[in-house]
């Protein structure tokens, strides 16, 4: 009877966990209950401009619109006639070879100057580190106007300096021919973002032991070996990261080429894809082919960066 009584008293005890579950449940969704506010302002900023966008893509924009008309729907006929279009092709490929091309380059910089960063003493790398800063903090205007002077055909530095070397480059365009055009374009684009790149891996080299690279060095390891084997794949996503977003700005880049166009180059031939959807919105009204560029463009983006986002989520589930 004992026995029984106290296996009766104890059942009571072994059940009393049980009320503190809802509780349990109220600390799990508390972390989602904080986000939700920021979710929703992501979700309005971001997902407003993107259904516009896409409501706009499939519409038709005239002359009567700009009197007040409604636009007409037109569906899917804006991406029939955009994908149709050869010159459309002409700059998309256009804009991804200078993507890239800038993407790359301004990496292959950054790299190097973070790496000189790491390599030299205080005050020199003091020195050079605000010199980036303020290479990058420059407004785009104020750095266009101080890059359009030294390209300036009639009295630009470059072509002065080029000349008192020998060569004939005396009342050069740069902006005339479209190759030249693209690297002055590239040279300007490159040197504006090589401070992030620069920055971005030098904060990822100071997180490298110095005892492994001292431990390779015992064992033989030269310059460029502890570079390749040993720096270079622990900074790897810290570089992808920085060349995604390279990749994606050049891709939209808009004001330096716009500002070099309005110094007297063909747009026509030195469009790329922020200028091209800025001439059929704002030159042409036609803003519904600008809508349906636009939205192309994202698609791209997503495109383009999909390898690395693969990437990171085999990462993850690994």
């Amino acid at each position: 009877m004992t026995t029984t009584s106290e296996t009766v008293t104890a059942s009571p005890t072994a059940s009393a966990p049980k009320p503190n579950a809802p509780r349990k449940r109220r600390g799990r969704l508390t972390p989602y209950t904080l986000l939700l506010p920021a979710i929703l302002i992501l979700l309005l900023a971001l997902g407003y401009p993107i259904v516009w966008q896409l409501v706009t893509s499939m519409q038709h924009f005239g002359l009567a619109q700009q009197f007040g008309r409604p636009a007409p729907f037109v569906w899917f006929d804006n991406y029939v006639t955009l994908f149709s279009d050869s010159y459309m092709w002409v700059v998309v490929a256009r804009s991804i070879v200078f993507c890239l091309t800038t993407a790359a380059v301004t990496v292959v910089i950054g790299v190097g100057l973070a790496l000189l960063m790491t390599g030299i003493s205080r005050f020199p790398r003091i020195f050079l580190q605000i010199t980036l800063l303020l290479a990058w903090a420059m407004p785009v205007v104020a750095a266009m106007t101080v890059w359009n002077w030294l390209f300036d055909w009639r009295r630009g530095v470059i072509n002065n300096v080029l000349t008192s070397w020998g060569l004939d480059f005396q009342n050069h365009n740069w902006l005339q021919n479209p190759l030249s055009f693209f690297f002055v374009a590239g040279v300007i684009v490159t040197w504006m973002s090589v401070p992030f790149v620069a920055f971005s891996v030098y904060a990822g080299l100071t997180q490298v032991s110095a005892e492994v690279l001292e431990a390779a060095q015992m064992d033989g390891a030269k310059g460029f070996q502890r570079l390749r084997y040993i720096i270079l794949p622990m900074i790897r996503p810290v570089l992808g990261i920085v060349l995604l977003l390279q990749i994606i700005w050049d891709l939209r880049v808009f004001t330096q080429i716009k500002l070099l166009q309005d110094k007297g180059s063909i747009a026509s031939e030195t469009n790329l894809l922020g200028t091209y959807i800025y001439q059929l919105g704002v030159g042409s009204s036609d803003f519904a082919m600008a809508s349906a560029v636009s939205v192309f463009v994202l698609v791209l983006t997503i495109a383009l960066s999909w390898f690395y986002v693969r990437h990171l989520l085999k990462e993850d589930q690994s």
